[in-house]
């Protein structure tokens, strides 16, 4: 896995949504696109958070404090654990197992250009099917 780069599994373009998108936009963009997670960036495609099914599922724990109109920047995650997609493959896995986290959106400097998932990881060392995307670079 030393020669396997995150650039060659990560999903790119990645889905975005500004922090004054609302709940319920967000989560068409996780529906249409079928991914677990909506990378949040500003005007110029800066990282500003990440909002994830899983923060969905805290929403609505919560006990519905934020409706779906309330903007993502009131549930999103801000601790946002980043990889680039020159690391190793192992590096992203090593990443995510020591934040806890399972979306790592791909940064070139400050700019998202992609997102691998602890799926995407599973994909390329299973033997039952493909990673998808295939390989790209």
């Amino acid at each position: 896995m030393e020669d396997v780069f995150v650039g060659s599994l990560m999903s790119a373009p990645v889905h975005t949504v500004s922090a004054d998108a609302t709940l319920r936009e967000a989560a068409r963009v996780l529906i249409e696109h079928d991914v677990g997670s909506v990378v949040v960036v500003d005007a110029e495609g800066r990282l500003d958070g990440i909002l994830t099914v899983t923060d969905f599922v805290r929403v609505v724990a919560g006990g519905g404090r934020h409706g779906p109109d309330a903007p993502v920047s009131a549930v999103m995650s801000t601790d946002v654990v980043t990889t680039g997609a020159d690391v190793p493959v192992a590096g992203a896995a090593d990443a995510m197992v020591e934040s806890g986290h399972y979306h790592l959106p791909v940064v070139d400097g400050e700019t998202v250009i992609g997102i691998v998932a602890a799926a995407d990881l599973a994909a390329y060392v299973s033997t039952v099917r493909a990673p998808s995307p295939p390989h790209r670079r």
